[in-house]
């Protein structure tokens, strides 16, 4: 009977990340820099929130959308701390990023829509758009340091685009798109029924001044969706936690994708989500830069070519001197190196490694000691 499923599910590809993760498991010894999860724990203000909330009885179903509270406390964060103004009936409560995605692609595709992705990209939106009946098509921005040409943009959009995915800081090179970029975007979707899909769940862990993301510009409020999470910047992956932004007619509609996918979020983990919001973010983020300071002097004097993440745990050198597919040389670096990498190929941009630097400072030593020892046999 498997081949009576829906014809989308054929064309649907297992995650690569999690693929070289599994076979750096089974190989004994293997030092893993392949998933982006923080190693902190969940701040323990979050953590008790819940049993308050389970000691107070609230297992029981919630609004669709996400409690008031939590609501409110979204729309009152995003205003204080990022000036984007969106109200508590322009936001959806999700579970995480992935249902976020999920239920703004499949809001906004019909059969055969286009949805321009510039790559390097996480994986999870081609396979989405695919699964939803969308064209993915491809943006590459690696000649261009990882940001946004305007001319090759504007050869892509055409009457079938429907969404831009913006992902800055990006997965997996880090990269903050810079002004031009974002004029870019917006000159080439202003006033056209082109979606822009903000996901901006790296935004709290920057490293630079004057962040910028296209939702600040007011033209375009009717076309974008912002995509948030809680899993990246208060170490709560497991919990399963984000949201979507946007305006209240396209929310009207989106809310009932949502209804229908998961009804709501755990009604205690909302409480939680409450207490992040209210959480300081400073000391995660000033570990993770200290990590990135010694990731880049280490990959520098391996002579490893790298654009300075400006965002995000992720660091993307080049390995194109090699001249050896990156599938290849991760699978290599983990049967002889006993180092686990992950592939540019699985970000769509081939010649590239992705490790993260969301590890300790021991694993972080040791992994790049065996990058270093790996390489001088190639």
């Amino acid at each position: 009977m498997k081949d009576c499923l829906n014809s989308a599910v054929y064309n649907s590809k297992r995650s690569a990340i999690r693929e070289f993760s599994a076979l750096a498991k089974a190989t004994p010894g293997c030092v893993a820099l392949t998933l982006g999860e923080p190693d902190f724990d969940t701040p323990v203000s979050v953590s008790q929130a819940v049993g308050a909330a389970l000691s107070n009885s609230e297992t029981h179903y919630i609004a669709n959308n996400g409690i008031a509270e939590l609501r409110e406390a979204i729309s009152e964060y995003e205003s204080k701390n990022n000036g984007l103004n969106y109200t508590p009936d322009e936001i959806i409560v999700t579970a995480g990023a992935t249902e976020a995605l999920w239920t703004a692609f499949f809001g906004i595709i019909n059969p055969g829509d286009e949805v321009i992705i510039p790559t390097p990209a996480f994986m999870l939106y081609e396979e989405i758009v695919k699964l939803c009946r969308g064209v993915p098509v491809f943006l590459d921005t690696a000649e261009d340091g990882f940001q946004i040409n305007a001319e090759k943009l504007n050869g892509l959009v055409n009457e079938k685009t429907k969404a831009i995915v913006i992902n800055s800081p990006n997965n997996p090179t880090g990269c903050v798109y810079n002004k031009e970029s974002l004029d870019a975007i917006h000159d080439a979707i202003a006033g056209k029924k082109i979606f822009a899909i903000c996901d901006d769940v790296y935004r709290q862990l920057i490293y630079k001044e004057g962040y910028r993301t296209l939702a600040e510009y007011d033209d375009l409020r009717n076309q974008i969706i912002v995509v948030q999470s809680f899993s990246k910047p208060y170490a709560m992956t497991g919990w399963r936690m984000g949201y979507l932004m946007m305006p209240s007619d396209i929310k009207e509609r989106l809310e009932l994708i949502h209804q229908y996918t998961i009804v709501s979020t755990p009604a205690p983990f909302q409480r939680a989500a409450v207490e992040a919001l209210k959480c300081d973010v400073t000391p995660m983020v000033e570990t993770y830069r200290k990590r990135r300071e010694y990731v880049l002097g280490r990959l520098d004097a391996m002579g490893l070519d790298i654009n300075i993440p400006e965002g995000a745990f992720y660091a993307f050198p080049s390995i194109e001197k090699f001249g050896i597919p990156s599938a290849d040389f991760c699978r290599r670096m983990i049967t002889e190196g006993g180092l686990a990498c992950t592939p540019g190929s699985c970000f769509g941009t081939e010649g590239y490694i992705r490790l993260t630097y969301c590890y300790s400072d021991e694993e972080l030593k040791e992994g790049l000691d065996r990058l270093e020892r790996f390489i001088a046999t190639l």
